[in-house]
């Protein structure tokens, strides 16, 4: 038998389920009532893939059956923007090369700037109220979303289900700027 208490349930980014192989690591203990030896597990890391591959790839397949990837759902992009709002660091290199970028395509567009934290502990949060506060200013043609690159841990708050939420509900067409590879 495995126990998994409430406070490492929660920890656990994939979703568990019948046929699963993983790893678990814990404290072995004895069920008085039975005199059965159990498993509290204290990590649950599903073998094959990492953990946060796995929650990626279970998120990506929840939120494609609810149509949050259809193509329907895309909104068109302006072909001259007037203004352009960006959601990500003040500090990072990434700032620096949108604003290059917008710089040579639209030197006449108006940029507007939310600064958010894009990796660790509130950057999902601040992406979100990026996304919202963006919405709710009423001027901006098109939006940017995103950082430079790194591993899947510093880019994780940008895989997190709240943040494809705020984005699919963004009345504002909004560009993935996520990392140097080609992703979702």
């Amino acid at each position: 038998s495995v126990v998994i208490w409430k406070s490492t349930w929660q920890r656990i980014k994939f979703q568990l389920h019948d046929g699963l192989a993983v790893i678990i690591r814990g404290d072995i203990t004895v069920y008085p009532p039975r005199g059965s030896y159990q498993l509290i597990a204290s990590t649950v890391i599903p073998q094959g893939l990492g953990e946060l591959q796995l929650a990626f790839l279970q998120l990506k397949e929840k939120l494609g059956r609810e149509g949050l990837f259809d193509p329907a759902h895309k909104r068109p992009l302006p072909m001259v923007p007037r203004t352009i709002g960006i959601v990500t660091s003040p500090t990072g290199a990434a700032i620096r090369d949108i604003l290059k970028q917008i710089k040579k395509r639209f030197p006449c567009a108006r940029v507007l700037l939310y600064p958010a934290r894009v990796q660790g502990e509130g950057a999902k949060e601040d992406i979100v109220d990026g996304i919202r506060a963006l919405n709710e200013y009423g001027d901006v043609d098109v939006m940017i979303v995103g950082r430079g690159g790194g591993s899947i841990e510093d880019l994780w708050a940008f895989n997190e289900e709240v943040v494809a939420r705020a984005i699919y509900a963004s009345s504002v067409p909004v560009i993935s700027a996520v990392g140097h590879e080609i992703d979702v």
